[in-house]
């Protein structure tokens, strides 16, 4: 077995570097599910080295067992793609706001994207929030599941849910593991920059209070926005996710999600000094929470030159106890936070679970984000 899987990575590996992610994917999915009992594994988001300090909290030898036991939803035994199963639940939308689509077209390709606008927007400049939806999951489900438009319509912001292409990966997932969607003016996100500034073009949004965040594959995939164009967006979320550049291939992705680090490898930029808010379940059995402890560890030393205090606290919400880390400025604005949830899964925490992967319980990471977001400006009045 192992040395079958260990040819199946080879071949995944090829494959990716040809371009053809789809039958990459499929030649890893038909290799974890041969012979298996277990229901066949997900790559659901799919790490540069760590600071001395870092510390595995798993055996690299569990990675295929975690695999093996992750469970995929959106492929049938032939690995085609069944979008139908992607839920796209109904968006609520009260008197005087708007849930609008849209779609983009730029050097890399095309996307589409839905923007909520709250009610009462006016002519005043806004804040926009940009999210990045998870494998098997749209701008609907992700909308539902974060619960972002309740807190847009409580605080006022504009709301962008990129949508990704099947035809771009068969899951739905965000290519966050490709070296072509990891550059700026590239790639993936030369797509999700586009759209950012099509959205701010189209409404009045403040240039200074512009955030991206996601989950999963979308995590991963707000670390490389974060890393790319760190011009455009004053802080980043990223749920469940890994840092940007963690992985190159198929291969080495589903190691990063693992817990798998190449600790030889050079550092890389993860945030480019972009504030930085993670939360990370610690039963995440899709991506290893060690991920998140990367992310924390490569922003804190790109912010190096403007923290001032760290602190740490313990405490529990929605039923489930956390750790939260904040290192703030000399200002006392929270430059990084790292939220880790005891008992929660591969899944947004305190999220409506009417969306997919997410879940009620846990302290409110989309309010926390926006919290977090908006604190600087706040600072600034």
């Amino acid at each position: 077995m192992k040395n079958f899987l260990t040819s199946a990575f080879n071949r995944a590996t090829q494959l990716t570097r040809e371009q053809n992610l789809n039958e990459a994917t499929r030649v890893l999915m038909r290799a974890l599910t041969s012979g298996a009992a277990a229901p066949a594994p997900q790559p659901a988001a799919h790490a540069e080295p760590h600071p001395p300090t870092f510390r595995l909290r798993r055996p690299l030898g569990e990675t295929v067992e975690l695999l093996r036991h992750a469970g995929l939803p959106g492929l049938d035994q032939s690995g085609a793609p069944l979008v139908a199963l992607r839920k796209a639940p109904k968006i609520d939308v009260p008197p005087g706001a708007a849930y609008l689509s849209r779609s983009y077209v730029g050097p890399a390709g095309a996307r589409d994207y839905k923007v909520y606008a709250p009610s009462g927007v006016g002519d005043g400049k806004r804040p926009l929030i940009v999210m990045l939806h998870g494998c098997a999951q749209n701008p609907e489900d992700f909308a539902v599941g974060s619960r972002m438009n309740e807190l847009a319509e409580e605080h006022g912001f504009i709301v962008a849910y990129p949508a990704q292409s099947t035809t771009a990966n068969q899951m739905g997932c965000w290519n966050w593991f490709n070296p072509a969607d990891q550059t700026r003016e590239k790639g993936e996100p030369s797509l999700i920059a586009g759209m950012t500034r099509a959205v701010m073009a189209e409404w009045r949004v403040d240039e200074s209070r512009v955030y991206v965040a996601g989950l999963s594959a979308g995590g991963a995939m707000a670390a490389t926005m974060a890393a790319t164009y760190p011009e455009l967006y004053a802080a980043v979320g990223i749920h469940s996710g890994l840092a940007h550049g963690s992985a190159s291939d198929v291969a080495s992705a589903f190691a990063a999600m693992g817990g798998r680090f190449e600790l030889g490898a050079a550092r890389r930029q993860l945030t480019d000094g972009v504030r930085t808010i993670v939360f990370h379940g610690e039963a995440d059995q899709k991506v290893h929470p060690t991920n998140g402890e990367t992310i924390i560890a490569g922003a804190r030393l790109d912010l190096a030159d403007a923290l001032a205090r760290e602190t740490r606290e313990t405490g529990s919400a929605g039923g489930r106890n956390y750790s939260r880390t904040v290192i703030a400025d000399a200002r006392g604005v929270p430059q990084l936070e790292h939220w880790a949830v005891e008992g929660l899964g591969h899944a947004w925490s305190g999220g409506n679970p009417d969306g997919s992967f997410a879940d009620r319980h846990g302290p409110e990471a989309s309010r926390e984000m926006v919290r977090f977001f908006l604190a600087d400006a706040s600072a600034a009045r």
